[in-house]
């Protein structure tokens, strides 16, 4: 009985590390949905829809650095447009999508997948380089 016990906690905090809240595939497919939806709103007239998508913290950073509102600033961002995605990779509550013309990086909060940086290229040995990005 208490190695069971044992066993079902060491489950439960192995979880909670891994950030479970479904299963693998169903937090890719969240966050695969979520940065899709994010692309889809930079195509449309209105970018609140996209400022709705990004995290506070990258909304913060998007407005100040571009010392303008979002609505007006994300159009300019010029983040690539992609067709499709290509890999999910998710980290707890982090998730990386990987589409045909850019990588999205996100972060698990309450109301679901949140943009945290965009329009990011890989370097070699180095962190990407992302046109939006949190602070």
């Amino acid at each position: 009985m208490r190695a069971t016990r044992l066993g079902v906690a060491v489950a439960l905090l192995g979880c909670a590390i891994a950030g479970c809240g479904g299963g693998v595939d169903a937090r890719e497919d969240a966050a695969a949905r979520a940065a899709a939806r994010f692309e889809a709103s930079l195509r449309a007239p209105d970018a609140a829809r996209g400022c709705a998508a990004l995290a506070p913290g990258t909304l913060d950073e998007l407005e100040r650095s571009a010392e303008q509102p979002c609505a007006k600033a994300l159009p300019e961002a010029q983040v690539p447009l992609s067709t499709g995605v290509r890999h999910v990779d998710v980290y707890g509550r982090q998730a990386r999508v990987v589409t045909d013309r850019d990588t999205l990086f996100l972060s698990s909060f309450p109301d679901g997948w949140k943009i945290t940086a965009a329009g990011c290229t890989p370097r070699p040995e180095k962190p990407y380089q992302c046109q939006i990005k949190g602070s």
